[in-house]
């Protein structure tokens, strides 16, 4: 077989009442979303309020090679094991925990690497699709051309990041057109720190340099400037992380005015958003499929211009505004000099609008934490006054 990462949502929450009896909310979550070769065990949480089992199911054509100890129980438990054999296989393989409470069913997945799995994608470069639970982070896709790249705070890439808890920005690289479909972050005052801007334009440690814009000495040429994706404003506390700011893999080629005026202010008032809760989860990108401009060459490639640019928000935090300590916004504008002294405001759209518009399914992790339901709800929902 060829399994290939595959992004983990553990999903949970179906909700059943019956007269007075209150809601039933179970969830499964594994330790980890990958585990090594070799074989050993994991602990796994489970949330119930009455009796549970939990099934191991495995994709078609392959063996057992888990067990859950204990396979039942009653009521929520966290020492709960997946004990695995070791992958004598070259790919990496994964298992299904189906956990049953009730009428409730909930599921999660975890994969064991194999003798050569390696880090999938372009060239062995980032992962083909991620399987963090970051809430930042879009619906990655198997096999798009693209892949999923994560820097820390002090200049380190996605392992780093996830040993040390604390990451600095995500990015979906498109190979073809050297360009990031979307960068995504947390922010809040103590991640955006105080400090001043780097300006050390530099390339991405984490690409090779023959794969991504050169704009250490100017810009892409044909008169489009170098257009942040995570603003260098958003990370000032530390050195490193401003610096990560100006690599070729957070750019697109943007029009001068625009990203000096409205794209300027939706940012400002991004962190002003950051700066009444606990935490925003920022994905920030580009629509650029469509394109048929293109930059010129001083970066060493012709880069597709984008058509559009959006923001999709989630806020957990206190707020009047917020539904069980969250709420959503999306932006979309149009990549267009003409809107320059415009409001942002005009472009302001739910989250579920602005997934039918670029296509990318926003916080998919969010449900494994509120629920499948009270997600879609939030996902449908006007923004607030709150965003306005």
């Amino acid at each position: 077989m060829s399994w290939k990462y595959a992004l983990l949502t553990a999903a949970l929450v179906l909700l059943a009442s019956c007269g007075e009896k209150p809601d039933v909310t179970a969830s499964i979550v594994p330790r980890s979303d990958e585990v090594g070769s070799d074989g050993g065990s994991i602990f796994v949480s489970i949330t119930a309020v009455a009796e549970w089992t939990v099934k191991l199911e495995y994709p078609e054509g392959t063996s057992d090679w888990a067990t859950m100890d204990p396979s039942s129980g009653v009521g929520s438990c966290s020492d709960v094991r997946l004990r695995y054999d070791a992958n004598q296989g070259d790919d990496v393989r994964s298992v299904k925990m189906v956990l049953k409470s009730g009428s409730t069913q909930v599921s999660a997945v975890v994969f064991q690497m194999g003798l050569k799995s390696g880090i999938p994608g372009y060239g062995g470069f980032g992962k083909d699709v991620t399987v963090v639970r970051w809430l930042e982070v879009p619906k990655t896709v198997e096999g798009d051309g693209r892949s999923f790249f994560t820097h820390d705070m002090n200049g380190g890439g996605y392992i780093s990041a996830r040993e040390s808890g604390v990451r600095n920005w995500s990015f979906y690289w498109d190979f073809a057109e050297h360009m990031s479909l979307w960068v995504a972050y947390p922010l809040n005052n103590s991640l955006k720190g105080k400090g001043s801007r780097s300006d050390e334009w530099g390339l991405d440690p984490l690409l090779p340099s023959e794969l991504q814009p050169s704009l250490v000495g100017g810009s892409y040429g044909g008169g489009w400037t170098r257009g942040h994706q995570i603003p260098s404003a958003d990370r000032v506390g530390s050195r490193q992380a401003n610096i990560s700011t100006f690599y070729g893999t957070n750019m697109t080629p943007q029009e001068y005015n625009f990203n000096s005026y409205i794209w300027a202010g939706l940012e400002g008032k991004v962190r002003d958003y950051a700066s009444k809760a606990d935490t925003l989860y920022v994905v920030t990108g580009a629509l650029f499929d469509n394109s048929t401009r293109y930059s010129g060459k001083s970066s060493g490639f012709a880069v597709k211009i984008p058509t559009h640019y959006f923001k999709a928000l989630l806020y957990r935090g206190p707020s009047s505004y917020a539904t069980g300590g969250y709420m959503m916004a999306g932006f979309l504008l149009p990549h267009d000099s003409g809107i320059a002294r415009g409001d942002y405001l005009d472009y302001i759209m739910s989250i579920d609008e602005l997934e039918s518009k670029t296509g990318i399914d926003f916080f998919p992790n969010l449900e494994s934490i509120i629920g499948a339901g009270a997600a879609a709800e939030l996902e449908a929902s006007a923004p607030t006054k709150f965003w306005k």
